[in-house]
């Protein structure tokens, strides 16, 4: 079945589909119309689930994390400062091992006060141990929010999907809806081995010392470097039943480049234009999309940049006082290569600043010109 959906709205049908049982609800632009749809869905009995009403988004992750240890698969989906609300809890999903999905709409952090998008809200939940999906299209959100519960389910950790504030969130896009007995044979009912059971009884997060502390972090990090070959089968799993295969990364028109671009979200979708136009041009240009940020795919990066000369990586955010986040990470990805490409890092489009074919073709033009003491550069900044 195809619907004219917004990447909102595939949020939703992403988590109806996936059979979600409980779903946590606080409103926040530009994510409320996710939980609005979803409600409608409840109501009308479309959707059998619990639908909880929460006074702040650290309390939705709260009852998120308590639904997913009682054995119920659970949703939830914030923006911004709603998920610097939920840092805290985040921490508490990790070291509970559930598997939470939730959906964060990227949008600029305040003050000042900005609703556009911006990725330095999710990249700053980096280190909290949540598997992150950076979605490039509304199709891509809604199979990534089914994969999702799949992927966190088998490795017992809570992940994240994230679409661009209003570049998805509000834009209508035509969208595959997977028949629900398709789904249904792919994704089949959570049933954890550990729950909250009355019948049943165990201790969950109760104090640990030093002597095992250490080696419960042990295998956290464990389950990410497994959640790495787990996202590529589920891909390929998911892309035999729809067509769509996903993976770490993906790879646009690398054969034969000597430039790459490298970006995430909704700038991908302008950068494979822009690669388009260099390639009539008779410029060897290539993209690589970064889907997966944690875990973060090494070696598939280090694979697609292997045989450029030059790349640059365009980040819709920024650590304050050092550079793009998706910069640093591919930086220190390739340090240790003997063979590795001149690398810089530009940053465009913060606060949901849009970011024009033209600019990125300069980017990628000017790529071999960039002096090696100037390794990041804003674009288009009015000072």
């Amino acid at each position: 079945m195809k619907k004219v959906l917004t990447g909102n709205h595939a949020v939703s049908y992403g988590a109806k589909l996936a059979r979600a049982q409980v779903i946590a609800a606080y409103p926040i632009t530009p994510q409320t119309e996710v939980v609005e749809k979803l409600s409608e869905m409840v109501a009308s009995g479309e959707l059998k689930a619990r639908f909880i009403k929460v006074e702040s988004e650290h309390s939705a992750m709260a009852a998120s994390i308590g639904a997913s240890a009682a054995g119920a698969r659970s949703f939830t989906a914030t923006s911004s400062q709603g998920l610097a609300l939920m840092h805290e809890m985040l921490h508490w999903a990790t070291g509970a091992r559930v598997p939470v999905v939730m959906a964060n709409i990227n949008r600029a952090m305040g003050p000042p006060w900005n609703i556009w998008s911006d990725q330095t809200d999710s990249l700053a939940q980096r280190d909290t141990g949540w598997l992150q999906f950076y979605c490039e299209n509304n199709q891509e959100v809604l199979d990534t929010v089914i994969q999702a519960y799949k992927i966190c389910e088998k490795v017992s950790l809570s992940g994240m999907v994230m679409l661009d504030a209003f570049y998805h969130s509000h834009t209508s896009e035509p969208i595959d809806i997977p028949d629900q007995s398709l789904i249904d044979k792919f994704l089949p009912p959570y049933d954890p081995k550990y729950k909250l059971d009355v019948n049943n009884p165990h201790t969950f997060g109760g104090l640990t010392g030093p002597e095992w502390y250490y080696e419960l972090r042990y295998k956290i990090q464990k389950a990410m470097d497994k959640a790495v070959e787990v996202i590529k089968d589920v891909g390929k799993e998911y892309g035999k039943i729809t067509g769509r295969e996903y993976g770490l990364i993906e790879e646009y028109r690398t054969e034969g480049a000597e430039t790459l671009l490298i970006t995430s979200g909704a700038i991908a979708q302008t950068a494979k234009d822009a690669v388009d136009t260099l390639r009539k041009r008779r410029k060897k240009t290539g993209l690589v999309r970064v889907r997966t940020f944690r875990p973060f795919p090494k070696d598939d990066i280090k694979k697609a940049v292997s045989k450029v000369k030059i790349a640059g990586v365009i980040d819709r955010n920024i650590s304050l006082g050092n550079e793009g986040i998706f910069f640093q990470e591919i930086k220190s990805a390739l340090y240790n290569e003997k063979k590795r490409p001149s690398i810089y890092g530009y940053i465009a489009g913060l606060g949901g600043r849009d970011v024009a074919v033209d600019e990125i073709i300069e980017i990628a033009e000017n790529l071999p010109k960039q002096s090696s003491k100037k390794e990041l550069i804003w674009v288009g900044a009015k000072i």
